[in-house]
């Protein structure tokens, strides 16, 4: 059975392909009731259709391809999701609650660029002590490379990356490895090229503009379930264990039932029925802790969601930088704050939006409902160079930066290489094959950082194919000194975030905080952070700092050589330290 909505066209036809792009039929599509049109036609696996709508012989493809393997702009591919050989029926799914995240871009991630090739990593993630895998979109987007973000088809999996059968590998062979897969999948704006939806019907709300492109119709029912089976579809056939939602503030949904909340509703039925958990983390600006509080409180009942606060107060304390946003994170208690209580602005003024922001999150809300990260595909790729934190900081203040990310109250989340240090940077890609989109995008990315008084020679061409080869990894770092002894440092930290149960305790009240202000600058400070009976002991100042840690302490972890004395640590500059009571 064919089904398509499309309630915008007067006639519908869908037209059959042979791989060579001759037509092999042609028939009619029968309108239904709201706007459903339907055709009783089995399509082979693999066999390549497309929709004729109204009079007009341009070939569209199925707002629900499978596959495309021809890209966005050629006919769909029947794709028959069953008929993949799973190995992973012992599979019982990770519970967020402890884990490691670790989050990647298929495309830059591996030099080949594809799931297959990203399978061959995937025990130096197990052997690092990740728990969850997190993939950039994934879906059909036009061009041979890109962020993912400016996807078009969402049912599809991008044909550069290998298709849907090598997603379906991705996954079996996350899961034999203990691996849980999580999907980043965008909901709230489509891409500028091959997106053909609102021919077919009322996809977007025309006028109400996300800063990516017209927002998703959410008043529509058929385009609210088009989401949710959308959501539905990786978790159930692509045996994904978890989605990571694109800028959920982006949502403009005026309905009773608020999209989220209908989400969650959806997964967690379909959790009891996999016997497996199934994780929803949102992306939000909000600060708003109505995503994560349970829909028996008035939430929406979401599994997590990602605190960007976390990361400003942590990245200015390491950095030093105060512009921007960044400005209100220079505040002495901005790391105490946002390790305590999850937000930084929960009522507070916002400098950066001229407004108070934010609401308090509840003492009750467990810690591991956000995800704390220092760097991520955003705050790199989105600054003027996608410099990494190991452009600017020293190999001790990357040691920091790494014991500060998997002691840290929330679930910690790692960006592709951070764990090494990586040189290489992630930069800003795109590969729009029209010259006017592309030379728009190149023009865009200019001005935007020229309004910010950046130097706009520094800023690297989207469109040019050296920005994309310059940022992807380069795995023969590892065996370099400065990368191995940093690698082996999170090894440490992820294997004593497992083993001592403090570093995992979800109760925020554990958290205690204390800052001493040395020279008056953010990045100068010296921090005591007792999670329970632990104490990471942090010296961000420009000389040695004593901690007070009883008798007989044992000092757990080190960045630096330090040795108790009569009860006394003293870390040197750029240092940092776990130590247990006796």
């Amino acid at each position: 059975m064919i089904e398509v909505w499309a309630p915008r066209a007067r006639r519908m036809r869908v037209r059959r392909h042979d791989s060579g792009g001759a037509t092999i039929g042609e028939r009619e599509l029968e309108a239904g009731p709201d706007g459903w049109w339907h055709a009783d036609l089995p399509l082979a696996d693999g066999e390549r259709y497309g929709f004729l709508i109204d009079d007009r012989e341009e070939l569209r493809p199925d707002p629900r391809s499978r596959r495309q393997p021809e890209g966005v702009h050629g006919p769909s591919a029947a794709f028959d999701a069953s008929a993949f050989a799973w190995s992973d029926d012992s599979w019982t799914g990770r519970q967020l609650a402890g884990g490691l995240i670790y989050e990647l871009h298929l495309g830059t991630f591996t030099p080949e660029g594809t799931l297959d090739a990203a399978i061959g990593r995937l025990d130096h993630l197990v052997a690092l002590g990740v728990t969850h895998v997190e993939l950039l979109p994934v879906n059909a987007f036009n061009g041979p490379w890109n962020w993912g973000y400016d996807g078009v088809l969402w049912y599809a999996v991008h044909e550069g990356y290998g298709g849907p059968p090598a997603y379906q590998r991705f996954v079996d062979a996350a899961h034999s490895r203990g691996l849980a897969v999580i999907q980043d999948v965008v909901y709230n704006h489509l891409g500028p090229s091959g997106n053909y939806l609102p021919e077919f019907g009322p996809y977007l709300r025309e006028g109400s503009n996300t800063g990516w492109g017209d927002s998703v119709d959410l008043d529509e029912r058929a385009v609210r379930d088009f989401i949710l089976e959308n959501a539905l579809m990786w978790l159930r056939d692509f045996h994904v264990d978890g989605l990571r939602l694109d800028a959920v503030h982006a949502l403009h949904d005026e309905q009773p039932v608020h999209i989220l909340r209908e989400l969650a509703q959806r997964v967690d039925a379909l959790s009891v029925q996999l016997e497996r958990p199934l994780s929803l983390i949102a992306e939000s600006d909000l600060n708003d802790p109505t995503l994560i509080l349970p829909r028996e409180a008035g939430g929406y009942g979401l599994t997590a969601q990602w605190s960007d606060d976390w990361h400003h107060a942590v990245h200015v304390a390491l950095t030093g930088e105060t512009t921007g946003y960044y400005a209100d994170f220079a505040a002495e208690d901005a790391v105490a704050k946002v390790s305590q209580g999850g937000f930084f602005h929960d009522g507070t003024f916002s400098s950066f939006r001229g407004r108070p922001h934010g609401s308090p999150i509840p003492p009750e809300v467990p810690t591991w409902r956000l995800v704390t990260f220092a760097q991520d595909h955003d705050q790199i790729g989105n600054r003027a160079a996608g410099d990494r934190l190991s452009a600017s900081l020293s190999p001790d203040r990357l040691a920091v930066a790494a014991v500060l990310t998997l002691t840290a109250p929330g679930t910690p989340m790692l960006f592709m290489g951070e764990e090494w240090g990586a040189s290489t940077p992630w930069q800003f890609f795109t590969s729009h094959p029209e010259p006017e989109l592309g030379r728009a995008v190149s023009e865009g990315r200019k001005a935007e950082f020229a309004r910010m008084d950046w130097d706009t020679d520094a800023v690297p061409d989207p469109q040019d194919p050296a920005t994309f080869e310059r940022s992807h990894l380069d795995w023969a770092e590892l065996d370099d000194a400065p990368h191995a002894r940093l690698l082996a440092l999170y090894r440490e930290l992820a294997a004593l975030r497992r083993d001592r149960p403090e570093l995992t305790d979800p109760d925020s009240t554990s958290t205690r905080v204390s800052v001493r202000e040395t020279d008056g600058t953010p990045q100068h400070r010296v921090y005591r952070i007792d999670r329970g009976a632990l104490s990471v002991l942090v010296n961000l100042s420009a000389a040695p700092a004593e901690f007070e840690i009883g008798a007989h302490a044992t000092v757990l972890l080190s960045t630096a050589a330090a040795v108790p004395d009569a009860g006394i640590l003293v870390l040197p500059r750029d240092s940092a330290a776990v130590v247990a009571p006796a």
